[in-house]
């Protein structure tokens, strides 16, 4: 199956990457890591939330609502699972904000609806043979740049509790590789930059450079 880094597909050269993304890898499905920002897609896109979105087009996708031209083969995973080709994927959406994290997601407004809260933390846990789980927030430990310090114990907490093989992870623009406990953290490149291949039968990750649009 295909895996996507961030997008940022409302930039124009950003979506024509992330439509040769697709094009090259020539997949029947595709898994992405947040930031998309564009829900019209050539295949089924199983995705998370991540900090830059149409908060309009997640929250109606998170209630099923969504009956739109514009909006086409995605599918949000917000503290959920789905099988894909055999494996079972599941996803945290959105990224932390301590302020924001013992609200109910009611009293999430505008631009705040970015942020998960321990309501979608918790029912995240509770998930059950996950093989996969994507986020956009990191958990502590993935040796990505940044000007501070990178990781979320909330985030630390989920991956040791569904203990998935593989945790995959985007909004860092930036493909490192690091472990907690037994579960493998790849944080992705973005789209414009690299998109992988997932082995279903192996969860081998290979990376490939994503071509001139």
């Amino acid at each position: 199956m295909l895996v996507l880094g961030d997008a940022h597909a409302t930039d124009p050269a950003r979506k024509r990457a992330l439509f040769a993304a697709y094009r090259a890898a020539d997949e029947s499905v595709a898994v992405q890591c947040g930031d998309l920002e564009y829900y019209d897609l050539p295949v089924r896109t199983y995705f998370v939330a991540g900090n830059n979105e149409d908060f309009d087009v997640i929250d109606a996708l998170r209630h099923g609502r969504v009956r739109s031209r514009d909006v086409e083969n995605a599918r949000l995973l917000a503290s959920d699972a789905v099988d894909v080709e055999g494996v079972r994927v599941a996803g945290l959406s959105g990224n932390y904000a301590p302020t924001q994290y013992d609200k109910p997601r009611s009293a999430l407004v505008g631009e705040r609806r970015r942020h998960f809260v321990r309501a979608d933390v918790e029912r995240a846990k509770a998930l059950d043979d996950v093989d996969v789980l994507l986020t956009h927030q990191a958990p502590h430990g993935t040796p990505v740049m940044e000007e501070y310090d990178v990781g979320c114990r909330h985030v630390d907490d989920l991956v040791t509790a569904l203990s998935p093989d593989l945790c995959l992870v985007g909004h860092h623009h930036e493909h490192t590789e690091s472990t907690l406990g037994d579960t493998r953290v790849v944080t992705v490149d973005p789209v414009w930059e690299s998109y992988y291949a997932l082995d279903p039968e192996t969860l081998a990750l290979t990376r490939h450079e994503t071509p001139e649009a």
